[in-house]
């Protein structure tokens, strides 16, 4: 994609969500901590249906760690691979009390030190909790970064790191979110709703829907 296209694309989807934001609940960057690392997997809707009940009652690393890892697989419970992000959590909590003073580390370096959090959770969190412009790329900004040409790669991070050069500045605090809800609602795997894009003209994508998806 030339580099006005990439442009005018983030201009639509600005105009559109002048603000737009993650779809996980939190209180706070720990409980955001938490959220993006059981939502590995799974649902953002699902998600957010455990830890209701679950954020009312911890928001501190020491708070996770009293609750202990028999009490949260109680909340978490409906959540897909519950059983291991129990035990990462509980991992994750002891090593930020012991490590880090209870305080969610601003830098990925550190945030990949704790148990579940990879490259994309720690992006997740810097972007959101800390204001970093970083891209965190899942399922649906790997196939948008592909499918629009923006940022073809075979690997996550190829498609990050793409991103990264191809996102004008002047867009990229909010550029992750623009790209994960546009490739949720929009750009999806198997019926793209490209009669209602608004991006749709400035696509090469070549196996484009004539007739918007019900």
């Amino acid at each position: 994609m030339k580099k006005k296209d990439v442009v005018e694309f983030f201009k639509r989807l600005q105009e559109r969500d002048p603000e737009p934001k993650g779809e996980l609940d939190y209180t706070n960057a720990y409980t955001l901590l938490v959220a993006v690392a059981l939502s590995a997997q799974a649902t953002d809707v699902g998600v957010n249906k455990a830890t209701k009940a679950l954020f009312k009652v911890i928001a501190t690393p020491q708070e996770m760690l009293t609750l202990g890892e028999v009490r949260l697989k109680e909340y978490i419970k409906t959540i897909g691979l519950y059983n291991t992000k129990a035990k990462n959590v509980i991992k994750a909590a002891r090593m930020l009390v012991d490590d880090f003073n209870g305080i969610v580390p601003e830098n990925r370096e550190d945030l990949e030190k704790l148990a579940g959090v990879g490259r994309k959770t720690a992006n997740v969190v810097l972007n959101i909790a800390f204001g970093h412009s970083t891209i965190a790329v899942d399922t649906h900004l790997f196939r948008v970064g592909n499918r629009t040409k923006m940022a073809v790669g075979k690997t996550p991070l190829e498609v990050e790191k793409k991103l990264e050069k191809a996102i004008p500045a002047e867009f990229a605090r909010h550029a992750h979110h623009w790209l994960i809800l546009h490739g949720r609602y929009i750009c999806k795997a198997r019926r793209p709703s490209c009669p209602t894009c608004p991006v749709e003209y400035l696509c090469p994508f070549r196996d484009k829907t004539v007739v918007d998806p019900l």
